[in-house]
């Protein structure tokens, strides 16, 4: 059995046959299709698919989407997927819709390259990038596609996102609006690597996937490897050291494995990769769409949107977080993720008083837009909230201090009786990232109930003593660590986590066997390989035994500790298979350690008044 098509499932799930959906049935009652091969600059021709609306008795805008995902279905037939980020009324409004595969993907010319490196000054026509592309076929279009207004809207969610971004960057002048959801910004720091810690069962698979050499142009995916097995921990612990995926399975068919391996460190390779330093000069408004739960691309969501606000003071941007998963307000109802509910339809609520009435409002002139700066879900208290800025004004900074005892102390430091807590960590027994038995990264994991995790001797474990009053955190958190390890090498892991009341009932979403009481609900997470700790571009051994501070950041938080609950914050140093195995001796680049590179180590954080442990974070007044 295959295990890991998630992504093609994503993408071609909903292009069944449009007499069996009501939805495709509609497009094609209402609008005719047509494929071009769109000319660039350089002569590439990039393939596009355009869909119109039959009555032509008004001019319509146009909604543009560029993806390396491929556009199915290929040829006569009719359907497009809404998983892709619209939704079901776009097409009762009344719009163009044009679908285009990126540069060497699927059935468009040239050579497909990750995070195409964005050229700042193009001084001749073989100059082309994302943003070059992205103008050139909008310039056709309004051109070319007939009854267009002279309009053109952009969205896209994750690697469609960041060509929405690419686009916003000296803009064609008919591209008024852009909503980049869930885009990757700095791949270093999104799907790749957090803190460069090299994200394993998220991008195996990805790479596995996206990566099989085109020898021509293709309508289909290709089928790669069966792996056989459900059981991720299991196959993963066989993979490691890392340098047997390429002897096992990837040998050197899969060109963009070989350049990752080979680029550990943040050099050059990730940093021309990263499209956030050119955010500039945007025009058309922009609306910044993410999710809480977004295990991939979380960062480059705020990170878009405040580069965007960086660098263009007077930018028309705001930003939407709700309650989902990544593009989960296309591709699910936003009630509940695992046994977490949140209450309501969430994602109706977006598509219905944010999505559409943007769209309506910059193309079409429709409606009075009044979209808050920032649209946050607060989790928690299960509430949309609106902000004037993000982070908000009114927050206070307040430290959350580890104590001894397993106490966390809000603002001032607890009473210590001893200076450090311990642990053992063995990269042969590593701490297993959910309970459950998956194999690559799944989409529940971040609202996970962690009490198989509490329970392991080589997790440390904190909390507060139970509320008095609601907290409230809100913006961004930062876990600041005093740390020493036996080793030379070492991860961190660090959890913050809503420990429910013993009184808690179960929910709707609540799933067999499991119990809400004292359920121990992660609200945020974060890892950084240590040898990284003074920057990313460079790798720094620790001195065995030697105190030493970590700064780690958690990324942004809305959500409400009720009273009766509890602040819990948990340590530990592998996370696998989520995370690769850090061998815990340094080497020089660990995708080529060796068998005997992995150790034991024993790793103390310390909470002493000479040397404090705590997370930085903003209490919502």
């Amino acid at each position: 059995m295959k295990y890991f098509y998630t992504l093609i499932f994503i993408i071609t799930s909903a292009l069944n046959s449009y007499a069996s959906d009501p939805d495709s049935l509609y497009l094609a009652q209402h609008y005719t299709k047509a494929e071009y091969e769109v000319p660039m600059r350089d002569g590439a021709r990039l393939y596009t698919v355009v869909y119109s609306p039959k009555d032509q008795s008004v001019a319509y805008p146009v909604l543009f989407n560029r993806t390396p995902y491929g556009v199915p279905p290929y040829g006569d037939d009719m359907g497009f997927s809404f998983r892709r980020g619209l939704f079901p009324q776009f097409l009762k409004e009344g719009f163009i819709f044009v679908f285009q595969d990126v540069r060497g993907r699927f059935m468009s010319d040239g050579v497909f390259r990750h995070m195409t490196p964005f050229i700042e000054n193009k001084t001749k026509n073989t100059d082309v990038d994302e943003s070059s592309d992205a103008w050139d076929t909008i310039d056709w279009l309004v051109k070319n596609i007939k009854n267009n207004n002279g309009k053109v809207g952009m969205w896209g969610i994750s690697y469609p996102g960041y060509y929405s971004s690419c686009a916003a960057i000296n803009a064609h002048p008919a591209l008024v609006c852009i909503s980049p959801q869930a885009p990757i910004g700095d791949w270093f720091f999104d799907d790749m690597h957090h803190h460069g810690a090299f994200f394993l069962a998220a991008n195996f698979d990805f790479i596995a996937l996206m990566d099989l050499p085109r020898h021509k142009k293709q309508t289909d995916w290709l089928q790669p490897w069966s792996f056989e097995t459900p059981d991720g921990y299991s196959f993963f612990s066989t993979l490691e050291p890392l340098s047997k995926i390429k002897s096992t399975y990837f040998g050197d068919s899969i060109a963009f494995w070989n350049e990752v391996i080979q680029h550990p460190n943040y050099d050059a390779f990730w940093q021309e990769r990263n499209i956030l330093p050119h955010l500039k000069n945007i025009k058309p408004a922009m609306l910044v769409v993410g999710g809480w739960y977004d295990a991939e691309d979380l960062y480059g969501t705020f990170h878009t949107y405040q580069s965007i606000e960086k660098n263009n003071p007077k930018a028309n941007s705001s930003i939407v977080i709700g309650p989902w998963i990544h593009g989960g307000w296309a591709r699910t109802d936003g009630s509940y993720l695992g046994n977490v509910s949140f209450g309501a339809k969430n994602s109706e609520y977006y598509r219905d008083s944010i999505e559409l009435p943007f769209f309506n409002y910059y193309l079409k002139g429709k409606g009075n837009l009044k979209l808050a700066e920032a649209t946050m879900f607060m989790t928690g208290e299960n509430k949309w909230k609106k902000f004037e800025q993000w982070p908000p004004k009114n927050i206070a900074m307040t430290n959350l201090y580890l104590s001894s005892g397993g106490s966390v102390s809000i603002g001032t430091p607890g009473q210590n009786t001893s200076n450090f807590d311990e642990y053992t960590s063995d990269p042969q027994k590593p701490v297993p990232y959910i309970e459950d038995i998956a194999f690559g990264m799944t989409k529940e994991y971040m609202t996970d109930d962690q009490r198989f995790a509490a329970r392991r001797p080589d997790v440390l474990v904190y909390s507060t003593r139970v509320l008095d009053n609601d907290v409230v955190l809100a913006g961004p958190l930062t876990a600041h660590i005093k740390v020493s390890t036996s080793g030379s090498d070492a991860d961190f892991i660090v959890k913050l986590i809503d420990l429910y009341p013993v009184n808690t009932p179960n929910n709707p979403s609540t799933r067999p066997k499991m119990e809400m009481s004292e359920y121990q609900q992660m609200i945020r997470s974060e890892v950084i390989r240590g040898r990284f700790r003074q920057g990313y571009d460079h790798a720094v051994p620790f001195k065995p035994g030697e105190i030493t501070e970590v700064n780690l950041e958690l990324q942004d938080v809305l959500h409400n500790f009720k009273k009766g609950h509890r602040i819990m914050i948990q340590i530990q140093s592998t996370w696998f298979p989520l995370v690769d195995l850090n061998p815990q001796k340094f080497v020089d680049n660990i995708f080529f350690a060796r068998p005997e590179d992995f150790i034991k180590a024993n790793i103390r954080v310390y909470h002493s008044a000479e040397n404090p442990s705590y997370i930085t974070a903003g209490v919502l007044k």
